[in-house]
C-alpha cells in the first residue's frame, strides 16, 4: 500500500487557516517523538513518505519575508519533515481572491493587474502543482 500526504492551504493573516492548523495537530501528535537531536528514531511514525503542501495567498512573491510567511512555511515543512521522513512546499502568490472586487471595501489590489495574472501565472502554479503532486505519488510508488 503506497501513502503521501498533501494537504493545500491558503495563508489568512500570516498563517495556514484554522481548519488546516487543526488538520496538521491531529495528524502530528501521534506520530511526534520528543526525542534528542540525531536519535535515530525521531519518529514513531513508521516510514518515509513524501508530504507537501500547496499554499495560496494574495500578498505579491516580495511580501513573503516581510509578513513571515516563509518562516510559517520553513516551520510546516520541519515538523512534516520530523514526522514523516520529507516534505516540499509551493506557493502561488498574489492570487485572485474575491468574485467582485468592487463589492469589496479595499483600495490596495489592482484588480486588472489580478484579474491578468489569474489568467496568466496561476495557470503556471496549477501546472507546478500537478507536478509536485506526480513527483510524491511516484516517490511513493518506488517505496511501496
Amino acid at each position: 500500500m503506497n501513502f503521501m500526504a498533501f494537504n493545500g492551504s491558503p495563508l489568512y493573516f500570516w498563517a495556514v487557516s484554522g481548519g488546516m492548523k487543526s488538520f496538521l495537530e491531529r495528524l502530528l501528535f501521534p506520530y511526534y517523538r520528543y526525542a534528542k537531536d540525531g536519535d535515530p528514531a525521531p519518529t514513531l511514525f513508521p516510514r518515509v513518505i513524501p508530504t507537501g503542501f500547496i499554499y495560496t495567498m494574495g500578498a505579491p512573491e516580495e511580501r513573503m519575508e516581510a509578513n513571515g510567511y516563509t518562516q510559517a512555511i520553513a516551520l510546516n515543512e520541519m515538523f512534516l519533515g520530523k514526522v514523516f521522513g520529507k516534505s516540499e512546499s509551493m506557493v502561488s502568490c498574489d492570487t485572485w481572491q474575491f468574485d467582485d472586487y468592487s463589492r469589496i471595501d479595499q483600495d490596495r489590489f489592482d484588480v486588472a493587474k489580478k484579474a491578468s495574472r489569474k489568467a496568466e501565472v496561476f495557470p503556471q502554479d496549477c501546472q507546478k502543482a500537478f507536478e509536485m503532486g506526480s513527483r510524491m505519488a511516484a516517490a511513493s510508488r518506488r517505496q511501496g
